[in-house]
């Protein structure tokens, strides 16, 4: 496994992480987990991302780690937890950390995130949003000082607000989820080159778009459900097509595509099974895509260069008939629905 260097934590990573999602019970079981976590350790992997509000995580990814005495680079998050959730209460903040280092069974926790730091109506972190200032940044000074964090770093999924949450230069490390992929490439326009100006680690999340590239849905983009743009219906057949004419599958394409990103360092995997992380390890050991490959692939990323409207985060494939576009519009305080 190549490794590459977390930016200027000087962490070496490799070039695939573990987020541990489905190391908990939204997984497929203790015994499938440990399986997929110990895979990934024999395979070279030595970071791995969980987070208190992926169900029992830290708990189970705890277990699993007990006997392995390789050492690894952890990271996790603050947010939701405790319930109810303060995210201006400071020392509740070092209570989950603490609560983290005490089911992971550590000592000090490598990288802290903010997790949804660009999502007020989830976790409200910001007394001063203008300067990303608020508890959080206070109790993650303190956590430093006693030496139960080593590094800090912003979790989230947009791209306007988590680039201005990147200028305020107060983190080390950045998570962008669900905007940089073979056909998503939002992160490019601010994040990353916010976060590359100044030196911070860079993890790619979601660069199969959860399961929306991790798989093909060609009947179904056909079909074209009502929340799919008609520009990003022509932008997946596209897409299939590329994937017929070069002979790669979606997995293997979209792994390597975000190994090619040379200012990131590191791609997240999402594994449920020991199965999937050897096919992602057999995927990136080719290393990045060849250059006509890519040449094409970004031809057709340009084609949808924004994410439209009406489509949601995750795209739902799977149940394509379940969304209906956004909900409520946001029409002003005082107003009554109906009265436009």
């Amino acid at each position: 496994m190549r490794t590459r260097i977390l930016g200027r934590t000087g962490i070496e990573v490799s070039e695939l992480a573990f987020g541990s999602l489905f190391t908990s019970s939204l997984g497929l079981g203790y015994d499938d987990s440990k399986r997929a976590v110990h895979k990934a350790i024999d395979l070279g992997i030595n970071y791995f991302d969980t987070a208190p509000a992926y169900a029992n995580s830290e708990e189970i990814l705890s277990q699993i780690l007990a006997d392995i005495r390789t050492p690894l680079v952890l990271s996790t998050k603050l947010g939701g937890r405790p319930k109810p959730f303060d995210p201006h209460n400071k020392q509740q903040l070092i209570g989950s950390v603490e609560e983290s280092l005490r089911l992971l069974h550590r000592e000090v926790i490598d990288v802290l995130f903010v997790h949804e730091p660009d999502r007020p109506l989830q976790y409200d972190w910001w007394t001063d949003p203008a300067t990303a200032f608020g508890p959080v940044v206070e109790a993650m000074d303190e956590l430093k000082q006693r030496g139960l964090i080593r590094f800090t770093g912003l979790g989230g999924t947009t791209v306007t607000e988590m680039a201005h949450l990147v200028r305020s230069s107060r983190f080390d490390v950045v998570l962008t989820a669900f905007n940089y992929s073979a056909l998503f490439r939002e992160a490019t326009h601010e994040v990353i080159p916010e976060a590359k100006l100044r030196n911070m680690g860079i993890v790619l999340g979601s660069v199969l778009q959860q399961g929306g590239l991790g798989r093909r849905y060609d009947d179904v983009v056909r079909a074209k459900p009502a929340w799919l743009s008609v520009a990003r219906q022509r932008q997946f057949l596209a897409f299939y097509e590329l994937l017929d004419a070069s002979g790669l599958s979606i997995v293997e394409l979209g792994l390597r595509f975000g190994i090619g990103c040379a200012d990131a360092s590191t791609v997240l995997i999402g594994p449920k099974t020991a199965l999937q992380v050897e096919e992602s390890v057999r995927a990136i050991a080719k290393g990045p895509l060849s250059k006509d490959v890519t040449r094409r692939l970004d031809k057709i990323a340009a084609m949808v260069p924004y994410r439209p409207f009406e489509e949601p985060m995750i795209l739902p494939f799977n149940k394509p008939n379940d969304y209906w576009g956004p909900g409520m519009a946001n029409i002003g305080p005082g107003a009554k629905v109906g009265k436009l």
